[in-house]
């Protein structure tokens, strides 16, 4: 089977770097499936996880936002955070949604929502894939 060769790159560093058969992310206007041979494109990426197919195993890395840039033979993800499962510190992700949530029930005027509410999806997004 063709694969493509996968890279998930964050301002920190590379994350990842091997090779898939199947990527699977979701972008801003839906759900991509990218084989091997795929146009060249670019999409933003959401909050999300990515899920990475090789026969029957698959390998999820959670992303918050950035950018997915396609080539034939090649794949990278550009994100502004990257973490995979084993990475994650459930009790701080859960500490961290627990704190987003209490901003978003609070009735203060100085409460930046917008912020709040991204803070909670990355949190959920990176407990989701830890369990």
């Amino acid at each position: 089977m063709k694969t493509l060769t996968v890279s998930v790159v964050t301002p920190d560093g590379p994350v990842l770097e091997d090779d898939f058969e199947m990527i699977s992310c979701k972008a801003e206007n839906g759900e991509l499936g990218i084989l091997p041979g795929h146009i060249p494109m670019v999409a933003p990426l959401t909050i999300s996880s990515v899920r990475l197919k090789r026969g029957s195993d698959e390998e999820k890395i959670a992303v918050n936002g950035g950018f997915l840039e396609v080539r034939p033979d090649k794949i990278t993800v550009l994100a502004q955070s990257a973490e995979k499962p084993s990475e994650i510190d459930v009790t701080r992700a859960e500490k961290a949604k627990e704190r987003a949530e209490q901003l978003l029930q609070s009735n203060q005027d100085q409460v930046d929502f917008q912020r709040a509410e991204l803070a909670l999806k990355r949190a959920m997004n990176r407990l989701d894939l830890a369990k």
